[in-house]
């Protein structure tokens, strides 16, 4: 019979925060950041190559160019020297658009001590290699561990401290294990840890990060679909099945499919395929109603990461052999001319599977033998 001992919980474990953070990039989500780790009590320098926006930030606990009609919380220490902004980091968040984050990993790589952990807040695949963020930062950051934060997150709604959860994940050595509390994971999620900001904490690290680039693009298909007059089934349809692509794809690099149901996955999924406040959405709401692209967004050059990946995720899928048809349609429909309306027909008319795949079942869609049906009209 197991003692008492055995049986009763543990009393949660202490873990040290790290005492002085560097958030590399001043955008929303950066700035963001940097207040979560302000209002948990670190010392936080935050670096981007605007002087105006580092000075909007000293000068008036602001960051009007991005988070317009936010305070910030006082204390935040902006920047446009990077080495300044990492001297004595203990810890450092990288939070730019994930085509810059090898070119900024290899900046830092001479300016922070060695073991500094680096947690990546930025979602994607890169196109040249095929690596997940976490595997470019490593190349040019060997003497580190790399993690990732990740999670249903908008920046407004995270500045202005409404309630928001997200994962923190690295993966985990053998001294980890022994000693969890200890553990760069560990040690960023209570640093990022505040009444407002609950951190939950990953060791797949892969799974973490397939999830936060796949669901960019299955975004941009729920807007195009939404766009184009579809309802809320259509949207329902695409989220389930966005999600099992994601599940195949993290499983084929390493990850675990149970972490593609949480934060990272399915939360960060839904709440990217159900807000135009995400800019994946708002461009797939945008070319669904026809608009060009050159056009949309008023005509400004907005970064879309889920248009980028449309190209980086699809390529690695087909490198390790794994069917992501809804991705697929997106990067046709966005990089290679393909029409809205015959895209997404064919998508719903391909051959019916079994779900669970278990089972092994496929057979040919009616729809695929005749006419195929046209997308309503955009009211």
């Amino acid at each position: 019979m197991p003692s008492d001992d055995m049986t009763r919980p543990r009393p949660p474990a202490r873990a040290r925060p790290y005492g002085t953070v560097a958030v590399l990039g001043s955008g929303a989500w950066g700035t963001a950041l940097a207040s979560v780790a302000r209002r948990a009590g670190a010392e936080v320098r935050l670096w981007g190559r605007n002087p105006d926006v580092a000075a909007d930030i000293n000068d008036n606990a602001r960051n009007e160019a991005f988070l317009p009609g936010i305070p910030l919380p006082a204390g935040i220490r902006a920047t446009t020297d990077l080495a300044a902004a990492l001297d004595g980091a203990e810890a450092v968040l990288i939070v730019i658009p994930s085509h810059s984050v090898r070119a900024i990993c290899a900046d830092i790589a001479r300016l922070i001590g060695k073991g500094v952990p680096v947690a990546l807040c930025a979602k994607g695949i890169e196109e040249a290699t095929g690596y997940l963020m976490g595997q470019v930062a490593l190349d040019e950051l060997p003497d580190h561990p790399v993690g990732v934060i990740s999670g249903p997150t908008f920046a407004d709604e995270t500045a202005l401290g409404h309630l928001t959860a997200a994962t923190v994940a690295f993966e985990f050595s053998y001294h980890d294990r022994l000693s969890p509390f200890e553990s760069p994971a560990a040690r960023m999620a209570v640093t990022m840890s505040t009444e407002h900001f609950r951190t939950y904490i990953s060791d797949d690290l892969v799974g973490v990060e397939v999830g936060g680039a796949v669901k960019n693009v299955i975004a941009i298909a729920c807007g195009m679909m939404t766009g184009a007059g579809f309802a809320k089934n259509t949207r329902a349809a695409l989220i389930t099945r966005g999600m099992d692509e994601m599940k195949q794809l993290a499983e084929a690099l390493g990850g675990r499919r149970e972490t593609v149901t949480g934060l990272s996955g399915a939360g960060d999924l839904t709440l990217t395929c159900s807000s135009e406040s995400s800019r994946n959405m708002s461009l797939g709401v945008q070319l669904g109603a026809g608009t060009p692209r050159e056009e949309c967004f008023g005509g400004k050059p907005v970064v879309v990461e889920g248009e980028l990946n449309a190209i980086s995720v699809t390529d690695l899928a087909r490198r390790v052999q794994v069917s992501m048809p809804i991705c697929e349609a997106v990067r046709a429909v966005l990089h290679e001319g393909a029409d809205l309306n015959d895209t997404f027909a064919r998508l719903w008319s391909r051959p019916i599977e079994s779900e669970p795949r278990a089972m092994g079942l496929l057979l040919d869609h009616p729809a695929a033998r005749g006419p195929q049906t046209p997308l309503p009209e955009t009211t």
